[in-house]
């Protein structure tokens, strides 16, 4: 196992940035590495961050502003190669499909419930794993 993962946060309000953090704590579950935080608070510092590489999975705020987090998560997975997963914070249980249409690979509803985080950053971190293994 890899000794860190290193998790981009994505949104324009640092408490949803800090709910986050919380829920995640060190390690999402006990079989993936801890975890580094990457946080932004605009889009073109999202750009910046995964242009250099070395981010694992990817945690955006779809309600964020002016760069909503949906439309963030489709601009990526067209324009970075290899872009790794993207969990996505939606505001409501019906924004489901609009996750759907931004090729999010999870979404959870906010205000974050940290049990239901750290299981869908948990599984992420799997899968991006395995494909890197």
């Amino acid at each position: 196992m890899q000794a860190t993962a290193t998790v981009l946060v994505y949104s324009d309000n640092a408490r949803t940035r800090e709910e986050v953090r919380l829920a995640t704590g060190r390690r999402p579950a006990t079989d993936v590495p801890e975890v580094e935080f990457v946080e932004c608070a605009t889009l073109p510092a999202v750009l910046k961050e995964l242009g250099q590489g070395g981010i694992d999975v990817c945690v955006l705020d779809g309600e964020a502003v002016p760069a909503g987090g949906m439309g963030v998560c489709r601009q990526i997975k067209d324009e970075i190669f290899r872009c790794p997963p993207v969990l996505l914070l939606i505001g409501r249980p019906q924004d489901a499909w609009l996750a759907t249409w931004s090729r999010a690979d999870a979404a959870v509803t906010l205000p974050v419930e940290p049990v239901e985080f750290a299981d869908a950053l948990a599984g992420l971190l799997r899968s991006r794993l395995a494909v890197e293994a």
